[in-house]
């Protein structure tokens, strides 16, 4: 229990700090790019395609007569820009959120490592191809669980429960093993992941309510059409500084109970007669082990 409380308000206190504040407003410099660069070489065109598939259906021909008599000016190509904006909104943001994901993770990991724990050897013990397929892979896991657990949600309680217990997975599965890629070796992350799978769990599952905040704002922009493009920033900046927090709430765990595994594996080489190397060994883990009083 003391790990995980300690881990969560360290999570919270780094939040504060300059650079993961930057690192979540990156989504949406990089949003302005994307709708930037897609407006000045395909907006004429989409707008275009888009308003002459709007004239192509008859059903709505009197439609836009009737629409065109109560306002002055050209409806359908209001309309049209309308839709263009609205059908490529989700797709900036998807590929924004996806690209800050795969930067942010590790520089937050190693954003912990160097201010808490400088002196924790890191073994390589995973590859970034290896993660990223291995995220691919659990991801699959994830979507196919929801899939198939859709007729349960129709039962009122599990429909609070499942969605949040199989994302929290996900996250866990995810966020935990990119936290210790760097720091720890294949056999100390199987132990570890082992050791720690319930806490670990209860992060990703407490992350999975958090992510479903940026939600409620993303359904009142699209409630409140006048503010959709006030809401629809806040809501990714929310989501992107949850993501955020539960990348640095994993990463405190997961590197604070190495150190601890390090320490006691080496305290216990050290009393079986395992040497001077050993006890320098174990002192320099406890050394390390010991700034958790320290940010």
């Amino acid at each position: 229990m003391r790990l995980l409380l300690d881990s969560f308000w360290r999570a919270v206190a780094y939040c504060m700090l300059p650079r993961v504040i930057v690192l979540s407003l990156l989504p949406l410099g990089l949003m302005v790019l994307l709708a930037a660069g897609l407006g000045y070489f395909y907006w004429d065109s989409a707008v275009t395609w888009t308003r002459s598939a709007l004239d192509a259906w008859p059903l709505l021909a009197s439609f836009w007569a009737w629409i065109g008599r109560l306002f002055s000016g050209d409806v359908t190509f209001v309309l049209a820009s309308l839709v263009v904006v609205f059908a490529a909104t989700p797709l900036i943001v998807v590929v924004s959120l996806l690209i800050v994901a795969g930067l942010m993770s590790p520089a937050l990991t190693k954003l912990v490592g160097e201010r808490r724990f400088p002196s924790l050897e890191q073994k390589k013990g995973a590859s970034f191809l290896g993660s990223v397929a291995r995220s691919l892979g659990v991801t699959l896991l994830a979507l196919l669980a929801l899939v198939v657990s859709m007729p349960l949600w129709l039962i009122p309680p599990l429909v609070l429960i499942l969605p949040p217990l199989i994302w929290g997975w996900l996250t866990y599965r995810v966020m935990s093993f990119d936290a210790l890629a760097e720091h720890a070796s294949p056999e100390e992350r199987a132990t570890l992941l082992r050791a720690h799978r319930l806490p670990l769990l209860c992060i990703g599952v407490l992350c999975g309510y958090l992510g479903a905040a940026p939600s409620i704002v993303w359904a009142s922009g699209l409630l409140f059409a006048a503010a959709f493009f006030v809401l629809v920033p806040i809501a990714i900046w929310i989501y992107t500084l949850v993501f955020a927090f539960s990348a640095l709430w994993f990463a405190h765990y997961c590197l604070d109970a190495l150190a601890q595994l390090r320490t006691q594996r080496a305290a216990a080489l050290a009393s079986a007669g395992g040497g001077t190397p050993a006890l320098e060994a174990a002192e320099a883990n406890q050394a390390a082990l010991s700034q958790w009083g320290s940010p």
